[in-house]
This record gives C-alpha cells, sequence and structure tokens, in this order.
C-alpha cells in the first residue's frame, strides 16, 4: 500500500505543508507532548522529510494542545531503565537524532514555544534554528530538580547559546524562565502575548517562506559552517557564495530589488 501523503498522517507527530511551511507537531497532548522512542524516531523522520522537499522554505514544530513538550516521558524512561543500559540509551539516541536532524536539512526550523517546555523540550528548543516563543511559556532544564542530569543537549549547546555562567546557572537551580526572559538571554528570537502567538507565529513563517529558498538556505548553511572555523575562512566563504550567488540565477532579480527597494529605505 502506497505511503500516505506528509499532511494525512497521524501519530506521536504528525505533519502538514502549507504555503512552503511544514508544521510538525507533537502530539502526545495527554503527555504534555513527552519524548518517547517512538516521537523521537518520528520527529526525526518529519524533519528530514520536509528538508527534502524542494516546495518547503521554512519548517515549523510545535506541540499539540497548548505545551510544547515536558521532556522525556516518564513511564517511558522507567520502563526502558528496567530493560537495561542498552535499552535506556535507544530513548537518548532517537532525541538526539531528531535534534542533529535540525541541522542537517537545507532550511531553517524554527520552534513555537507557548505552554511547558521543560527538559528535552528545552533541549529541543536549543536545538532549533529560531525560536518564537510566547511571553507566559514556562522553561526550564529542570533535570536537576530530579536528581538527573540532562541527556539531549543542555550541557553542551547552553554554554554556546549564553556563555558559561548563565548556562552553569540555568542548569544547577532548574530557575524557571518566561518568554521574555528566554528573548533577554538569547534563547529566543521573539516574544508575543499569549493570545497573539499563533498569529505572529504564522506570519513570522509565511514571511520566511516567501523568501527566495536558495538564498535562505544559503544563509543557514554559512551561519552553520562559521561557527565551526575561523573567521578568516567563514569570511572567504561569505565571498565565494556571495559572487555566486548573484551571478547566478538569483542575481538579476536581486539587483533590480535592491535598487528599487533601497531608495525607500
Amino acid at each position: 500500500m502506497a505511503e500516505p501523503p506528509l499532511d494525512q498522517r497521524v501519530g506521536v507527530v504528525t505533519s502538514e505543508v502549507a504555503g512552503g511551511v511544514a508544521w510538525i507537531t507533537l502530539n502526545r497532548p495527554e503527555h504534555m507532548n513527552a519524548i518517547t522512542v517512538a516521537l523521537g524516531s518520528a520527529l526525526e523522520g518529519a524533519i528530514l522529510e520536509a528538508g527534502n522537499n524542494p516546495d518547503i522554505t521554512a519548517v515549523v514544530i510545535r506541540g499539540a494542545d497548548g505545551n510544547f513538550c515536558a521532556g522525556g516521558d516518564f513511564d517511558e524512561v522507567e520502563r526502558l531503565r528496567s530493560a537495561g543500559r542498552d535499552a535506556l540509551r535507544q530513548l537518548f539516541v532517537a532525541f538526539r537524532s531528531a535534534c542533529d536532524a535540525i541541522a542537517r536539512i537545507d532550511v531553517p526550523v524554527i520552534a513555537a514555544v507557548e505552554g511547558v517546555a521543560m527538559a528535552g523540550g528545552f533541549e529541543l528548543m536549543q536545538a532549533s534554528d529560531i525560536v518564537l516563543v510566547s511571553d507566559e511559556a514556562k522553561i526550564a532544564d529542570n533535570h536537576i530538580s530530579f536528581g538527573m542530569i540532562p541527556g539531549g543537549g543542555s550541557t553542551q549547546r547552553l554554554p554556546r547559546l549564553v556563555g558559561r555562567q548563565q548556562a552553569l546557572g540555568l542548569l544547577l537551580s532548574g530557575d524557571r524562565l518566561s518568554g521574555l526572559d528566554a528573548v533577554r538571554l538569547g534563547l529566543a528570537y521573539r516574544s508575543f502575548p499569549k493570545a497573539e502567538f499563533d498569529d505572529g507565529v504564522r506570519q513570522f513563517a509565511t514571511d520566511l517562506a516567501g523568501r527566495r529558498r536558495e538564498a535562505v538556505t544559503t544563509v543557514k548553511r554559512l551561519v552553520y559552517t562559521g561557527l565551526e572555523v575561523a573567521l578568516s575562512t567563514g569570511i572567504e566563504d561569505e565571498l565565494d557564495s556571495v559572487v555566486d550567488h548573484v551571478c547566478g540565477h538569483a542575481g538579476p532579480d536581486g539587483v533590480s530589488a535592491f535598487r528599487q527597494r533601497g531608495v525607500r529605505l
């Protein structure tokens, strides 16, 4: 039997495509969208499938029914722990693979965070390219509150995002952040009042999807590769890329747009 289209699948992760945007939803609302092996694997698959679709320019990850993600599913963790180290490792590998998939695809991935984003949910935020939050979101790496340690990347990504001291403070206190706090710390790009959140996310994603796909994907690539090399190397890569871009198919349209719009700035 043929596999159903992307926008008709149901399960722990659901996906739909509209107007150049892939909307991926963590769909375990009765468990505040907590992470299981199945959810991690399905999320990775949905991200990679969206990234392979040439009609998609932006991906949005959100949670069902007003919460982003409460972290690992306690029942799943206990079941796998009782089965042994190899079984438990599957959960963290599946989730890490989903987070890693964000960097692997060409198009930007937006985390739309409202309600609870704790532990693994916070780590999924950190792995995303752009984070949009509700002012009233409840965000924390609260592993330490339960005598646990992160397993989804917080000890590595968080210091790179906010610096060593802020990262250690957040990880060792378990302090809860609002969406406004997340923007202030550089953990999110923009925050919206709760009543404006859905419309704000949709408008941002739609605007991004309306950009030239080649330009969007090149910018993402340059940022990612630039973080791994010396500044001089990254600058040279950017120079080569802009010359290729302007001399390519995008050139005439881009130059014309600059000429027409620049005088109005």
